[in-house]
């Protein structure tokens, strides 16, 4: 007998005895699995590869723009208001007996607003996932920038074939890589491919720290300026366009619930949370201080193109294939974790009053093609999108991240905000308006200004 059948024969009795209950309050209890045997550290290598995406590649340009200390400050910063909002949900969520994001928002709002948070979570998986399979297709199979064709590591390892065009490289890695990863119908099943990860993305901070260290003995490289340059206007109102990216780079919000139902002890996941926060804002400094260290000035704003060339060190061709493949991997397993919680909303969204998707197997089939059809076709036909993903990052993530949190603790509908609460609160939603505000201004500055060149 399985767990998933047990689970689902407790999940009828459960309707059978509470007839006048609505269906959709089904999706405030654990029901989704019915499992609840997960590990701490499972749960952290989860949470952890939630966390780390493609955003990483962004941070050394960003703490370049700002100056080493007020940037590495802005990144622990950033931890420390991830970690607030996450206490926040999780609070509610134990006072209003759910067990879902969208079930402690619908608790404290209405149904209106857990459909709102339920297309915040979709439109910012979807659009970062279509970014995932953008960069591996980058990676593995070359990209144009600027009218010069940028080989990528398969062209370069095998050839101008057919098996290394854009096309054919996708599709091997989602029918090989991908889609049998999205295929586990629970996040404990991704624990082990989560802490490759992990690892992988360790592996790029090494390598980088490594050329850096061997640069400085060498004398090739200097110290990167502690503070920003300000020379002009211009120069000053760019330094509110890195808040969007610091702010944005811890959202894994939308899997903190679905993490904690499947723990043995749902009482380990604060630390969980402050575990895996700490590795991830780790990797971030790490990252960011030898990226910046090495590159200087020019420190690309993905830092993945900054290993594109020589290095000027022995071995700077392996060494730059080596963090371009390991990149590319460690985003190929960061999808399906990211996939996870895109599917539940998206099947929340679609069916309100049905069973949770894992307990039909025709509609967790068909949900997932579809998604991961649209997906592919968004990375095969959309080769750049980092506008629209900006724009989707610069409302729906930080809506997923701390609007909804904060509104929920503001709203405090079971009397147990605490004093502290109602001011990081405010300061979450002044930091996500104004970093929003920023970005989508710089947004469209940015397309006026390529359109009236």
């Amino acid at each position: 007998m399985t767990v998933i059948s047990s689970g689902y024969r407790k999940l009828r009795r459960s309707i059978a005895k509470s007839p006048l209950i609505p269906q959709k309050s089904f999706e405030y209890h654990n029901v989704e699995t019915g499992f609840d045997g997960a590990s701490f550290s499972g749960a952290v290598f989860n949470l952890s590869t939630t966390i780390v995406g493609a955003g990483i590649m962004a941070l050394p340009a960003t703490v370049n723009q700002l100056g080493l200390i007020p940037g590495l400050v802005m990144i622990i910063f950033g931890a420390m208001l991830t970690e607030s909002s996450i206490d926040l949900i999780l609070r509610f969520g134990r006072a209003s007996k759910s067990t879902t994001y969208s079930g402690i928002v619908a608790d404290a709002f209405g149904g209106p607003s857990r459909t709102l948070l339920q297309i915040c979570i979709v439109v910012n998986n979807f659009g970062m996932l279509v970014v995932y399979m953008i960069i591996v297709g980058d990676v593995l199979a070359g990209t144009w920038s600027n009218g010069v064709h940028h080989t990528g590591v398969f062209g370069e390892w095998f050839g101008q074939n057919r098996l290394t065009t854009r096309f054919s490289v996708l599709l091997l890695t989602t029918l090989l890589v991908v889609g049998p990863l999205i295929s586990f119908k629970r996040v404990d099943s991704l624990r082990y491919t989560s802490a490759l990860s992990v690892a992988l993305a360790v592996v790029f901070v090494a390598i980088t720290a490594g050329i850096a260290i061997v640069k400085i003995i060498e004398g090739s490289i200097g110290m990167p300026p502690l503070m920003p340059r300000l020379t002009d206007q211009a120069s000053f109102w760019k330094l509110f366009t890195t808040v969007p990216i610091i702010v944005t780079a811890y959202i894994c919000h939308h899997n903190v619930h679905p993490i904690e139902s499947e723990l043995k002890d749902a009482t380990q996941m604060k630390s969980i949370v402050r575990t895996s926060l700490t590795l991830c804002s780790s990797v971030y400094v790490a990252t960011s201080f030898f990226g910046v260290l090495l590159f200087g000035d020019q420190t690309l704003d993905d830092v993945l193109g900054n290993f594109d060339g020589d290095l000027g060190i022995p071995y700077s061709s392996i060494l730059n294939d080596l963090v371009r493949v390991s990149y590319g991997v460690h985003l190929m397993l960061v999808f399906p974790i990211v996939f996870f919680s895109l599917r539940l909303n998206l099947g929340g969204l679609l069916f309100p009053y049905s069973l949770p998707i894992a307990y039909d197997n025709r509609r967790f089939f068909l949900v997932t093609a579809a998604l991961m059809g649209s997906i592919f076709v968004g990375a095969i036909f959309v080769p750049n999108i980092w506008d629209a993903f900006q724009f989707t990052g610069a409302t729906a993530a930080v809506s997923v991240g701390f609007i909804f949190p904060a509104a929920v603790a503001l709203r405090d509908s079971h009397g147990i905000a605490r004093k502290n609460d109602k001011l990081s609160s405010w300061l979450m939603i002044l930091l996500a308006v104004s970093s929003s505000t920023v970005a989508i201004c710089s947004d469209i500055y940015g397309i006026l200004s390529g359109v009236g060149s």
